[in-house]
């Protein structure tokens, strides 16, 4: 259920009638007609971020445009109507417009509106393959959420690290540029030092263009030093997420360990059916209502409640 309670926010006030079956389809996973949406927009948006890549190519342009074009704009009013149900169902639209998957939602169909508003705009439709984004707002409120924390969760811990590290090899990079500025010189194509921390980031990447090569042979050993020092730079931040990724997997197993221990533990509530409740509880802490197991004799209260006291019990 941790699908359902992630849309709390833009939940309207009462679930009932079309707005909250429509929010139910949208923002909830659970139910077939719920996952079937999810199926159906993913499909929706792949195929029309896969159009997009192929227009781009001319020969497939020039013998499918007419047949692309009309797809293209079958996304767009699906889409289009999807965002407008979204600005419907949801109890703070301009909050929903303003978050950042509402943008990427607005984004994803407002290109081709654009090029037929403004003629000469055909370069926007590169940002229809931004829809791809959309994909990880259905991931996140799906069965992938405990993946994605533990990801996001293992990059912040080693983000420290990681830009004292992207540091030093900015570090070495300006060294090892202006030393091969020095050793080769502008006859070599080392025009500017600039110019040679860039050879050295290219270098040290081993990516290898070719376009800027020593011939001196102090260089070429430098050079060597240089690709040698890449390999092992290359296995530094890979490193470092890794073993940040396995700590915050052992950490969350460790929670949810936790979390079974205490479930198994638990007390329900009779009234409200609330479970979770810690095995010294007293009383629900929805509804107030005496837990089952607390005797009359440790908590005499409990066998005469009344209306006076009972707002004090759910408190507890």
């Amino acid at each position: 259920m941790q699908n359902r309670q992630s849309s709390t926010k833009l939940a309207p006030r009462t679930l009932e009638g079309w707005r909250g079956y429509w929010y139910r389809v949208m923002y909830f996973h659970d139910k077939r007609d719920e996952k079937l949406f999810d199926l159906v927009l993913i499909g929706f948006i792949l195929f029309s971020v896969l159009i997009t890549v192929l227009d781009s190519v001319q020969a497939v342009h020039a013998h499918a445009h007419g047949a692309l074009y009309v797809l293209e704009w079958i996304f767009t009013l699906a889409f289009t109507v999807e965002y407008v149900l979204r600005l419907s169902v949801v109890q703070n639209p301009w909050r929903y417009a303003r978050s950042f998957f509402g943008i990427i939602d607005l984004l994803s169909f407002l290109p081709a509106y654009l090029e037929l508003l403004f003629l000469g705009s055909g370069h926007l439709t590169v940002i229809r393959t931004l829809r791809v984004l959309r994909i990880f707002r259905i991931l996140k409120l799906m069965e992938y959420t405990s993946a994605s924390n533990q990801m996001l969760d293992a990059l912040s811990r080693s983000k420290s690290k990681i830009f004292v590290f992207v540091l030093s090899v900015l570090t070495l990079t300006t060294i090892f540029g202006s030393i091969m500025y020095l050793v080769e010189g502008p006859q070599n194509g080392f025009t500017s030092i600039p110019r040679g921390i860039y050879w050295a980031i290219v270098t040290m990447a081993t990516v290898g263009f070719g376009d800027i090569t020593p011939k001196t042979a102090l260089g070429q050993i430098i050079t060597s030093g240089i690709i040698i020092v890449g390999y092992g730079i290359i296995a530094v931040p890979t490193g470092i997420y890794s073993a940040e990724l396995v700590n915050s997997y052992r950490n969350q197993r460790r929670l949810e360990e936790h979390r079974e221990a205490q479930t198994k533990n638990s007390v329900t509530c009779v009234r409200c059916g609330l479970v979770g409740h810690t095995s010294d509880a007293r009383y629900c802490r929805r509804c107030g209502e005496a837990l089952p197991g607390v005797s009359a004799a440790v908590h005499p209260e409990a066998a005469f409640p009344d209306s006076s006291d009972h707002a004090d019990r759910a408190r507890v």
